[in-house]
């Protein structure tokens, strides 16, 4: 049996794949700073647990913020909404609830679920939704 691999390809899939995940992490920081430079104090990055990970935890007066950040620069609304549907979502909310578990000091605070997008186009170069979505029922 000959087998041939196109090696040439599998190299260029790891570089697309090692670039969108520094395209990532850049966003993220990106919303770090963002995050910080509106008076947020920042908890958590990455949190995760066996239900998901939240990408930044953070602290604003007497509100927890669980912030879901998308880097999306040939991106539109309509990737967005695919992107965070209803199981995204529920995800989110069931990490947010183990996070509450382990840190019952934050039990008496409101929370909140936002979304940061990074370089969509047709938006600010940091797009902040506020409340974005709630507990999934």
């Amino acid at each position: 049996m000959n087998t041939r691999y196109n090696y040439n390809s599998s190299e260029s899939q790891l570089k697309r794949k090692q670039e969108a995940k520094q395209r990532g992490v850049d966003g993220e920081q990106k919303a770090v700073d963002y995050l910080i430079s509106k008076n947020y104090k920042i908890l958590h990055r990455n949190w995760r647990t066996k239900k998901g990970e939240i990408d930044i935890i953070a602290q604003i007066d007497d509100t927890i913020v669980f912030v879901e950040v998308k880097t999306l620069p040939s991106g539109c609304l309509e990737t967005l909404q695919h992107i965070l549907g209803k199981i995204k979502q529920k995800r989110i909310a069931e990490t947010t609830k183990c996070f509450l578990n382990l840190y019952r000091q934050y039990n008496d605070s409101y929370i909140r679920f936002d979304v940061i997008v990074i370089d969509m186009p047709g938006f600010d170069s940091v797009y902040h939704l506020e409340n974005a979505f709630s507990e999934p029922l």
